[in-house]
C-alpha cells in the first residue's frame, strides 16, 4: 500500500473541509509580519519563541512538511528566502496563492519526505517542520537528511506527537489502542483508519524523535511542551506535543 498517495488525498480533502491547518493566512496577518508583529507554531497552541530563530532576513530556510500558507508567508516578510516542500497538492497550492497575493518569491516543491530531500549537503540555515511525522512510518531517515541539507551551525525546529493521542478513542475518553500505533501492521487498524478518514498515522516515541536528532548528530538546545488545544487530554493539561531546537555542529 502507498500510504504516502492516502494520506496525500486525506490532506487534500481535509482542505477542502476546512482543516485548521490548512486555512492560509489573510492578508492582514501578513502585513502584520511585515511591521514585525507575528507568531508562528510547530504544535497546536503555543507560539515558537522568537528567540529560537535568529535574525531571519536573508537566510534560507525550509519548510519541511510545511505547506498550506500558514508559516513560510511570515518567514517571507520576515526577509528570510524560503523554500517549502510537501506532499499535499492542496497545501502546495494554498502556498503559490498566498506568494502570489502577496508577492513574494517561494520555491514550491510537491515532495516525499520519505524519501532523500531533493537538496544538495548545506542548503539551508534553518529548516522548520511543525507537527507532520505522525504521517509517516520512519522518522530517522528524516532528521538524517535535515542534518545533510543543514549548513553548519544551521537549526532543524521541529514539532511532534509524543504519542499519548493514539492510545485514546475519538472523544478522549477511555484508552482504545495500543502503541506503537501503526496501521501498516494491523489490518484491522487499517480498515479502520481509512473507513474513518483518518488518512494512515503512526505514533512516535519520544527515543525515536528526539533520540533521533541526537543520533543524526544534532545538539538539543531547547524544547517546550504542548497540548492539543481542545478536547478531554487538553482540559487535563495533559502535554501531547513537543517542540525542539537543534543544531548542527
Amino acid at each position: 500500500m502507498d500510504y504516502q498517495e492516502i494520506n496525500a488525498d486525506t490532506i487534500d480533502r481535509w482542505c477542502r473541509e476546512g482543516w485548521e491547518w490548512g486555512e492560509p493566512i489573510s492578508h492582514e496577518v501578513y502585513e502584520k509580519a511585515l511591521q514585525g508583529d507575528w507568531d508562528v507554531l510547530l504544535t497546536p497552541t503555543k507560539p515558537v519563541p522568537h528567540e529560537w530563530f535568529g535574525q531571519l532576513k536573508g537566510k534560507k530556510l525550509l519548510g519541511l512538511a510545511s505547506g498550506g500558507g500558514q508559516q513560510i508567508p511570515i518567514f517571507a516578510a520576515l526577509g528570510a528566502e524560503c523554500t517549502v516542500l510537501d506532499y499535499s497538492p492542496q497545501q502546495c497550492e494554498s502556498e503559490r496563492m498566498v506568494a502570489e497575493r502577496e508577492g513574494y518569491q517561494v520555491e514550491i516543491i510537491r515532495a516525499d519526505m520519505t524519501k532523500p530531500l531533493p537538496f544538495p549537503d548545506e542548503s539551508f540555515d534553518l529548516i522548520f517542520h511543525p507537527v507532520s511525522n505522525c504521517y509517516i512510518e520512519k522518522v530517522e531517515p528524516v532528521f538524517r537528511e535535515c542534518y545533510r541539507i543543514l549548513k553548519k551551525g544551521g537549526v532543524l525546529l521541529g514539532g511532534y506527537d509524543t504519542g499519548i493521542n493514539f492510545i485514546y478513542d475519538e472523544i478522549e475518553n477511555q484508552i482504545a489502542y495500543s502503541l506503537p500505533y501503526n496501521p501498516l501492521r494491523d489490518r484491522a487498524l487499517c480498515e479502520e483508519s481509512l473507513k474513518n478518514n483518518w488518512g494512515v498515522q503512526f505514533s512516535h516515541t519520544l527515543e525515536e524523535q528526539i533520540g533521533g536528532q541526537l543520533q543524526a548528530g544534532f545538539r538539543l538546545t531547547h524544547l517546550y511542551e504542548d497540548t492539543n488545544g481542545q478536547g478531554n487530554l487538553h482540559e487535563h493539561n495533559v502535554p501531547t506535543f513537543v517542540a525542539t531546537r537543534s543544531v548542527k555542529e
